[in-house]
């Protein structure tokens, strides 16, 4: 489920409690957690609603006003389904790459890339892609190394996973946990 910026602003504020969606049937179930750029996301509620039924208030808890949302849900088909959304903490990963490794860890990280690298080895040039030109689009550096950018940013996100690698506003780098782990440090 994708959550514009704004929408995330007022979730961690707090003065966004829901959204609403037309999907023929709900994407997300309560106790779902989804990873944004404000953290955790944690889906409380699914319910179907009727547009009609809609008041200020729902709006409002959506961020929008009435008028706005039955203009944005009028846009759809299917059933209207609201989603009741409350911030759940950090995102895990950050404080995952600011960890040290330890030599286990260590282990389990490069067992991990190697099965990664079983069919097309292709971590140790991301990772080293990454440490020399952070910043830098992920277009660019796919086609740095000869490869699509959507297969490129799933695999970067492999990485992110595992705390070697965080976003920037434009491109990626190492995390301290990526630079330990790219240099052998424990």
């Amino acid at each position: 489920m994708l959550l514009r910026q704004e929408t995330l602003d007022g979730i961690a504020a707090g003065r966004i409690t829901c959204a609403f969606r037309r999907w023929e049937r709900p994407r997300v179930v309560p106790g779902t957690r989804m990873r944004t750029r404000i953290g955790l996301v944690e889906v409380t509620g699914v319910s179907r609603v009727g547009v009609s039924a809609l008041r200020a208030a729902d709006a409002a808890a959506a961020g929008q006003t009435l008028k706005d949302l039955r203009a944005l849900l009028a846009r759809g088909t299917g059933p209207v389904w609201r989603i009741e959304l409350v911030a759940a903490g950090e995102d895990p990963r950050v404080a995952l790459r600011a960890q040290p490794l330890t030599p286990d860890e260590r282990d389990s990280v490069a067992a991990r890339l190697a099965r990664m690298d079983r069919v097309t080895p292709w971590t140790a040039a991301t990772l080293a892609l990454i440490d020399a030109r952070p910043g830098v689009r992920a277009p660019d550096l796919a086609a740095e190394l000869g490869r699509e950018t959507l297969p490129f940013k799933r695999d970067v996100r492999k990485l992110k996973e595992l705390g070697l690698t965080e976003s920037l506003e434009v491109g990626y780098r190492l995390s301290p946990r990526g630079e330990s782990y790219l240099r052998g440090g424990a």
